[in-house]
C-alpha cells in the first residue's frame, strides 16, 4: 500500500512538473503554427482552405497524450531513465540540430548522435575538462545511452501507428513548381504530436523502487520526469494518394524502430553494439529519407491532367463534390454531357443546367461511374473540385521542407509565377517527374 501511494506521489508531482514547463506548451505552438501555415497555403493557392487548423492542433494534442501515456508505461516496465544531465545534453543537441533542418527536430537525430559522442569520448578517457564543458562531458559520459535508443525506437513504433491511424487525411494540396517551370499537384504531408514522456530518473536518496524486474536499471531509488517531446512525419508526394503515401512510409518506419529496439536491447547486454546502434539511430532514419524521395522521383505525376478531362487535387469538405464521393486522382469527363478539356469546358456545361448537373468521372483505372445532383444556392461554383493546375495557375510553392524560421514567422513559401506576370505561357501538364 505505501509503495502504490509513493507511486502516486510520483505520478503527480510528474503531471505538475508538466504543466509548469515551458517546453510542453512550445512544442503545442510549434504544432499549432505549423497546420496554421498550412491553412494559410490552401488559402493562398486555391482561395479557400481544406483544413481548420484548430481542430488538428486539438487532434494532436489528445493523440499525443495518448502515445506519450503508452510510452511512458513502455519505458517504466523496461526501467528506462535518463538522468538530468542526459535530458538537458537531448535537448540542446536536438535544439542545435533543429536549426539546420526542422526534420531534425527527431531524437533519432540527436540520441545517435549522443551515442556516438559518448563513444569517443570513452577511447579518450583521460580528457577532463574543466568548467561547463566537463560538466557536459561528465553527463554525456554517464548516460545510459541503451535506454535512451530503447526509448527513441518506442517513439518512432508510436509515430508509425499514428501515422497508420491517421491516413494523410491533414495533408495539404499545393502546386508544386519544376526547375523548367512545368506545375504538378501533388501534396504535403506535415504532421507532429507533442508527446508528454514521464521518465525514470536516479537519485541519490528517496525515491521509489520499481515493484517488478527491469532491464535497465539497478533497482536504486527514483522519481518520476516529465520530458516534453516532438515526433512528427514530414513528406510530399506528387505520384500517389496521401493514404497510400503515409502507409508506406509508416510500415517503413515501423520496420526501422523495431530494428533499432532490437539493436538498442542487444547494447544493453553487450556495450560493443551501442556504437552500431547510435550509428543506426541516425543513418538508417536519414536513408528513409532519401529512399522515399528515390521512389517519388521514379513515379510519374499523378495529379496532371490527361487528353481529356479534369484531373481531381482535392475535394473541400461538405461541398457537392464530397457529398457524390468525388476523390482525389479521378478525373472529370463528361458534365451535362460535354466533353471536358478545360476549365472553361467545366464552369460552361455546368451553366447549362442551373438547377442539377450531370456527370462522368472516371478514376485512375479509366473506369467511369455516373453521378448525378441538385445545384442549390450557395453551392461551390466549382462543385468544391480543386483541380490540378494548369496553365492558369497563379501561384506555386518550392518542393522542399519548410525551415523552423518559415513555420514561425508564418511565412508560406509561396510564390507567384514569374513567367504569369510577364505575360508568357507555361505549360501546365508536367510529364517528367526529374522536374521536380
Amino acid at each position: 500500500m505505501d509503495l502504490a501511494v509513493q507511486w502516486g506521489w510520483n505520478v503527480l508531482n510528474a503531471f505538475l512538473q508538466l504543466l509548469t514547463q515551458p517546453f510542453y506548451y512550445i512544442s503545442i505552438i510549434i504544432v499549432a503554427l505549423g497546420y496554421r501555415r498550412q491553412m494559410l497555403l490552401e488559402r493562398k493557392l486555391f482561395h479557400t482552405r481544406l483544413h481548420d487548423w484548430l481542430p488538428q492542433t486539438w487532434r494532436a494534442i489528445w493523440t499525443g497524450l495518448a502515445a506519450g501515456l503508452l510510452v511512458s508505461l513502455i519505458g517504466l516496465f523496461i526501467g528506462a531513465h535518463l538522468t538530468t544531465g542526459a535530458v538537458i545534453s537531448l535537448w540542446v543537441c536536438t535544439g542545435l540540430l533543429m536549426l539546420l533542418r526542422v526534420r531534425y527536430l527527431c531524437f533519432a537525430y540527436a540520441a545517435g548522435l549522443l551515442g556516438v559522442i559518448q563513444f569517443v569520448l570513452g577511447l579518450a578517457e583521460s580528457w577532463r575538462p574543466e568548467g561547463w564543458l566537463g560538466a557536459a562531458v561528465a553527463d554525456i559520459r554517464g548516460s545510459d545511452m541503451p535506454a535512451l535508443l530503447v526509448l527513441v525506437a518506442v517513439l518512432h513504433m508510436a509515430e508509425a501507428l499514428l501515422l497508420l491511424w491517421k491516413r494523410g487525411t491533414a495533408a495539404t494540396p499545393m502546386y508544386f513548381e519544376g526547375k523548367r517551370g512545368r506545375l504538378v499537384g501533388g501534396y504535403r504531408m506535415e504532421d507532429y504530436w507533442p508527446i508528454p514522456l514521464l521518465l525514470l530518473v536516479p537519485v541519490q536518496e528517496g525515491g521509489v523502487t520499481l515493484p517488478w524486474p527491469a532491464l535497465f536499471g539497478d533497482q536504486t531509488g527514483y522519481v518520476l520526469a516529465a520530458l516534453p517531446v516532438i515526433i512528427g512525419f514530414s513528406g510530399l508526394t506528387t505520384g500517389r494518394l496521401p493514404a497510400h503515401k503515409t502507409a508506406s512510409s509508416a510500415r517503413r518506419l515501423l520496420l526501422y524502430s523495431l530494428v533499432l529496439l532490437a539493436l538498442s536491447l542487444l547494447a544493453a547486454w553487450w556495450s560493443p553494439i551501442m556504437l552500431v546502434a547510435a550509428l543506426f539511430s541516425f543513418l538508417a532514419h536519414e536513408a528513409l529519407v532519401w529512399f522515399d524521395s528515390y521512389g517519388e522521383s521514379r513515379l510519374s505525376p499523378l495529379y496532371v491532367h490527361p487528353e481529356v478531362g479534369l484531373r481531381v487535387l482535392a475535394v473541400l469538405p461538405g461541398s457537392p463534390a464530397d457529398e457524390l464521393g468525388i476523390t482525389a486522382g479521378e478525373a472529370v469527363y463528361r458534365v451535362n454531357g460535354v466533353l471536358i478539356r478545360s476549365r472553361e469546358d467545366l464552369h460552361q456545361a455546368l451553366r447549362m443546367n442551373a438547377a442539377f448537373c450531370k456527370l462522368e468521372i472516371r478514376n485512375l483505372q479509366g473506369e467511369s461511374k455516373f453521378l448525378q445532383r441538385g445545384l442549390y444556392e450557395g453551392d461551390h461554383h466549382q462543385l468544391g473540385l480543386v483541380l490540378a493546375p494548369d496553365a492558369d495557375a497563379d501561384w506555386s510553392v518550392p518542393a522542399r521542407q519548410a525551415s523552423i524560421y518559415q513555420v514561425i514567422a508564418m511565412h508560406t513559401g509561396a510564390r507567384r509565377r514569374k513567367a504569369r506576370e510577364s505575360g508568357q505561357e507555361l505549360p501546365g501538364r508536367a510529364q517528367n517527374p526529374l522536374d521536380l
